[in-house]
């Protein structure tokens, strides 16, 4: 109970810095969304002091002192309100982001999950069989694959299993003609459009997971209890599994962590490859428009989600190895 509580403490203080640390970084930019957007207006002519205040007013630009400013956003922060997006106005940041969040679960969650228990298990298999071909087959194309960066296997899949073949749609989250709604056509839809984007962040990440757990294993495969557990004549699966697997894991399960919590940022090079109307694909649109209220929000939920997936993480060590509650 402690060591949860102290879990907490910590989570709560990093948390609170983070909201913080989003508040002034993007005070301490030079310019203003003002600037930017009157940087545009600009073009067809010189704006006036009267065209300025308007833009602020119309925008929500916040006034008042910095501590003023700083609590009005604690505010936001507790409400989910963060203001209206300046680059597809008048919709609201909260809106634009719960329309493009599903997607993101769908595309990068799942996968990432796929991924990592797919990855694990291979690579307890491949150093519970080094230097055998069910070691040498996984390692070999899993570096292979994982050599290769996300956007040029995207490129790849888009063009020969997209534009040449025409197994899968080249762009989109869902077809042209599909409505919106909670019914298992639609749902088939957004999978099957999800096909490629998804394929491409499994075949790049795959080999990581199996590489990472095959190292850990091995060394832990050396260590003196799996061989007093051999020497007890206990199966070769509850060795691999319940001895050697579960305490080589942690490394891996960290990685895991980070993997998670990067989740709600989507995958910003395959999204923008394949057009999906993810949060990744929304965050480049609104570093390309300038668009500071989003950027401010979804800049949070990635670093709240990277904090939430850290103290999962940690809750799990605190299960899987004892010493760590010490």
């Amino acid at each position: 109970m402690v060591y949860v509580l102290r879990r907490i403490g910590f989570f709560l203080l990093t948390l609170w810095a983070a909201v913080t640390l989003n508040f002034l970084l993007p005070r301490m930019m030079p310019g203003s969304p003002t600037d930017a957007a009157i940087a545009k207006l600009a073009q067809n002519g010189p704006v006036t002091d009267a065209t300025r205040k308007a833009i602020e007013a119309q925008l929500g630009v916040p006034d008042g002192n910095i501590l003023e400013q700083y609590f009005g956003y604690l505010h936001q922060v507790l409400t989910l309100d963060f203001g209206v997006s300046y680059t597809f106005y008048p919709q609201s940041v909260s809106e634009m982001i719960w329309q493009a969040f599903p997607y993101t679960i769908v595309l990068v969650g799942f996968v990432t999950i796929i991924a990592f228990i797919l990855g694990t298990l291979i690579g307890v298999l491949t150093a519970w069989k080094r230097n055998t071909w069910l070691d040498a087959l996984p390692t070999l194309s899993g570096s292979f694959a994982s050599t290769f960066p996300y956007f040029w296997t995207a490129l790849l899949l888009l063009f020969f299993a997209g534009y040449v073949l025409h197994l899968f749609p080249t762009s989109g989250a869902f077809g042209p003609t599909a409505t919106p709604a909670f019914t298992w056509d639609f749902f088939m839809d957004v999978l099957y459009h999800a096909a490629l984007p998804a394929l491409t962040i499994l075949i790049t990440s795959l080999g990581g997971w199996i590489i990472g757990m095959r190292n850990a294993m091995i060394n832990t495969l050396g260590d003196d209890y799996v061989t007093f557990a051999e020497a007890n004549g206990l199966k070769g699966r509850t060795v691999a599994i319940r001895y050697a697997a579960r305490n080589a894991i942690l490394p891996n399960l960290t990685g895991f962590g980070l993997a998670l919590g990067g989740v709600v940022g989507g995958s910003v090079l395959v999204e923008q490859v394949f057009g999906y109307p993810g949060i990744g694909y929304l965050l480049f649109n609104a570093v390309i428009g300038q668009d500071y209220p989003l950027m401010q929000a979804l800049f949070l939920m990635i670093t709240v989600s990277v904090l939430i997936a850290n103290f999962l993480v940690d809750i799990m060590y605190g299960v899987l190895d004892p010493r760590t509650r010490r």
